[in-house]
């Protein structure tokens, strides 16, 4: 079932409705309204606030304490507040007139498939930009697997998708994800390099035929581990299907959960892949865009300490 982001009639407001101002210098958001708003009274300004109608960097903010630095851009909507987005299986990370960011949770659909139509990342979103403007579409810029959580972008046209898709070795600068895999690695850092293939049962596999498939890389490095899992920090040359958990396969470090690709148990309920750092050049005014979401703690906790139950998912 889709879920509206806000159940509440939106109040309909221009652009000429909003105010845009540059932040001149580092300063906590509340004592820079303020300055701004110098005849003002104290209680009107907080209620700029209270009441969701400031911005920062496009995203609507209400922490007073919120730090400003020199060069961003604050917006002031004096008729309505902005719209808010809220759902408790993916988080709003950023959102301007021709992105989203976004910060997914693991077991949700990026996109629809011939089963399910509804209740996807995609789905969800386009609700919420649709309840904006009924005339709003959302356009899928790259996808995470439904077990993989972490940082997924989206594009507000077809012209941004199309763009960001066939520059997207130049215009992602990085791409870094974080996986629980089982096992001790044998080397604190390395590198997989092979051809993806995938058969009729949708099984990807590594061959060493560039014929055959495509040439993914894969860079490793271990944060943490124990005699039973490793912690480890993922960074992407290329970005093909499934690329990490047959890489990780590969070198007999199944992701933890990740059954399909060789993994014994599922110590976490879920496959233990995160998408953690994304970093990328803004489509339309090429400034660096550089979004990190926090390790999972269970990502943490069971590589600090694990008793041999948890190998085997008890």
């Amino acid at each position: 079932m889709r879920q509206p982001s806000d159940k509440r009639p939106r109040r309909r407001f221009s652009d000429k409705d909003i105010k845009r101002f540059k932040v001149e210098h580092d300063d906590t958001l509340l004592n820079y309204l303020f300055t701004l708003f110098g005849d003002k009274s104290r209680t009107t300004v907080k209620s700029y606030l209270t009441h969701r109608q400031v911005a920062v960097n496009d995203m609507p903010v209400t922490q007073f304490d919120t730090v400003l630095h020199a060069g961003d851009e604050l917006k002031i909507n004096f008729k309505a507040g902005f719209s808010v987005f809220k759902h408790n299986r993916l988080r709003l990370v950023y959102e301007d007139e021709y992105i989203l960011v976004i910060d997914k949770g693991y077991g949700l659909l990026s996109m629809s498939t011939d089963r399910i139509k509804t209740g996807t990342a995609y789905s969800i979103l386009s609700d919420y930009v649709k309840s904006q403007n009924p005339e709003n579409k959302l356009f899928i810029v790259h996808r995470l697997d439904r077990d993989t959580s972490g940082l997924m972008m989206f594009a507000k046209s077809k012209g941004i998708q199309e763009q960001m898709q066939h520059n997207w070795h130049n215009m992602v600068l990085e791409r870094k994800y974080v996986a629980v895999v089982e096992g001790q690695m044998e080397q604190p850092e390395g590198m997989v390099r092979s051809y993806l293939a995938e058969n009729a049962a949708f099984q990807v596999y590594s061959t060493d035929n560039p014929e055959e498939g495509q040439l993914a890389i894969t860079r490793y490095k271990v944060l943490s581990s124990n005699k039973h899992f490793s912690l480890v920090e993922l960074n992407l040359a290329t970005g093909r299907k499934n690329q990490i958990r047959v890489h990780m396969h590969d070198l007999g470090h199944s992701i933890a959960g990740d059954r399909k690709y060789g993994a014994h148990g599922s110590p976490l309920g879920r496959v233990a892949l995160h998408a953690y750092k994304l970093r990328f050049a803004h489509p339309v005014t090429r400034k660096e865009m550089n979004f990190e979401t926090p390790i999972p703690p269970r990502f943490l906790s069971i590589t600090a300490s694990a008793g041999p139950s948890a190998v085997d998912g008890k």
